[in-house]
């Protein structure tokens, strides 16, 4: 994955681009993530990926699953390294408990959005979001198609 600049101020390790065409986003979070030493420097190379992750709530703690991080050829060998292993997120109680209070009573689900490093730390931006019906995945399409008509018309007039 090619790293990017965000709005966040950092690097962009991974993006989850499938979630903003499955889900409407309703509002994001910012949390940090408990890692261990060989994923740290897998995602300082950029060996991670978000697209089959999801964000679940078990016990009053939020958990990333299924994201993948690839372990280097170069890490130790005494470690056995999962790629798809749960991580916790770290999240303030009181923002845990709008998460659950949205999922569980509203039908909300959490999805991750990006991974990226600010200040040094790798960061995990969630978000509350509803699922998409197809036809709703076809309308946002065609409105895309059409502004980005839009964009050419004026390019050429002004051009």
């Amino acid at each position: 994955m090619q790293s990017k600049t965000t709005k966040a101020s950092g690097h962009t390790i991974a993006l989850n681009k499938k979630a903003r065409h499955d889900y409407f986003i309703e509002q994001r979070f910012e949390t940090g993530i408990s890692l261990l030493g060989w994923e740290v420097k897998s995602l300082r190379a950029g060996h991670a990926q978000l697209k089959e992750g999801y964000v679940n709530i078990k016990d009053g703690q939020v958990f990333l699953v299924g994201a993948h991080i690839s372990p280097l050829s170069s890490a130790s060998t005494h470690v056995k390294p999962d790629p798809r292993r749960t991580r916790k997120l770290l999240l303030h109680r009181q923002e845990i408990r709008k998460l659950i209070g949205a999922v569980e009573r509203r039908g909300y689900t959490l999805v991750p959005l990006a991974l990226y490093w600010k200040k040094g730390r790798a960061k995990l931006e969630i978000a509350l979001a509803k699922g998409k019906r197809q036809y709703d995945k076809r309308a946002s399409i065609k409105q895309r198609e059409t502004e980005r008509e839009q964009r050419r018309a004026l390019k050429s007039v002004r051009g």
